[in-house]
C-alpha cells in the first residue's frame, strides 16, 4: 500500500525479493517472481489466488473479515506510530493556516476515498466531536490517492486532508517537495496499521510460512537499507479484534449525530 516516492517503490521491490526466496526454500509453490502491479487492489483482496497483500483496516474489518485471513501486521518508525498503530496527519496549507480543526468549520476537506481509515474514518472520528450533529464542511471532494489529497490542499482545491502518517513520513524522508508549503494542523485518532492478509483458503502452513518469511525481513542483515527506506521496525501478530477500535471510531461518530464526513 506504500509505494511512492521511487525510493520506496525500489525498497518494495528489494522486499518482495526476499520474501519470494524465503517462501520458496520454505516449500510454497507458485510464488510469483514479482507482485501483480495490474489487478486493483480493492480486487486483488479478493482474488482466491491471493498469496499476500496489504490492505487498509477499515475494509478489512468492514468487509474482508471473514473473508480472508490476516497475516500480520508491521510496526512502523514514524511520527505518530506507536507499536502497531498509527495516525493521520491533518494537512493544512501553512499560510493562513487555522488555529485548530474546530476553526475549520466551512472549509472544504480532501479525501482519498470513502472506504479509506486514514483518509475518511480517522478524519471523520477527529470532527465529529466539533461537528454537534451538523454538517461541518462546505464540502468534501474525493481524489483517489493520499497524494492527490495533497495536491489538492497545496493547489487551494480543498483547505485540508488527513493523510496516514506513514505515507507522510515516507514523503517527509525522501520527497519533500511534496509537501512544500503544508502544515500539520493536528492529528487523529489511531488504530492498527495496514495488516497483511492472504486468501480465506490458505492453509494453516501457508499462514505459518508467510509470517515467518516476513519476521525474517525484520532480522536480515541485507535488508537494513531496505527496513530505513520503508520506516519498517518489526512485523506483530494481532487478532482480528484489534481491529474493532476501527469500527469503534465510526460508531462513536455515528451516535455523535455525524455519520459521514460533510
Amino acid at each position: 500500500m506504500y509505494v511512492a516516492p521511487s525510493v520506496v517503490v525500489e525498497a518494495q521491490q528489494h522486499l518482495w525479493a526476499f520474501l519470494r526466496g524465503h517462501l520458496r526454500e520454505s516449500g510454497l509453490v507458485d510464488v510469483p517472481q514479482a507482485p501483480d502491479e495490474d489487478i486493483a487492489h480493492h480486487d486483488a483482496w479478493l482474488d482466491p489466488r491471493l498469496l499476500l497483500a496489504q490492505t487498509c483496516g477499515f475494509p478489512f474489518v468492514k468487509h474482508l473479515k471473514g473473508r480472508v485471513r490476516l497475516v500480520a501486521t508491521p510496526v512502523y518508525e514514524a511520527p505518530g506510530c506507536v507499536g502497531p498503530t498509527m495516525v493521520s496527519v491533518i494537512v493544512v496549507r501553512q499560510e493562513g493556516a487555522p488555529e485548530s480543526l474546530a476553526a475549520c468549520v466551512g472549509l472544504k476537506a480532501a479525501i482519498n476515498e470513502t472506504g479509506s481509515n486514514s483518509g475518511y474514518n480517522l478524519l471523520r472520528a477527529a470532527v465529529a466531536p466539533h461537528a454537534g450533529g451538523k454538517p461541518f464542511f462546505q464540502g468534501v471532494i474525493e481524489t483517489g490517492g493520499h497524494l492527490a489529497s495533497i495536491e489538492a490542499v497545496q493547489q487551494g482545491k480543498a483547505d485540508l486532508a488527513a493523510i496516514d502518517c506513514i505515507t507522510f513520513d515516507l514523503l517527509r524522508r525522501h520527497a519533500p517537495q511534496h509537501l512544500d508549503g503544508l502544515a500539520v494542523l493536528e492529528h487523529t485518532p489511531s488504530g492498527p496499521n495496514l495488516p497483511f492478509i492472504t486468501r480465506l483458503s490458505a492453509s494453516d502452513e501457508e499462514v505459518a510460512a508467510l509470517r515467518s518469511a516476513l519476521k525474517a525481513a525484520i532480522t536480515a542483515p541485507e535488508l537494513a537499507e531496505t527496513r530505513e527506506i520503508l520506516g519498517l521496525k518489526d512485523i506483530v501478530v494481532l487478532g482480528e479484534g484489534a481491529y474493532d477500535i476501527l469500527l469503534e471510531h465510526e460508531q462513536a461518530a455515528i451516535a455523535a449525530g455525524y455519520p459521514d464526513l460533510s
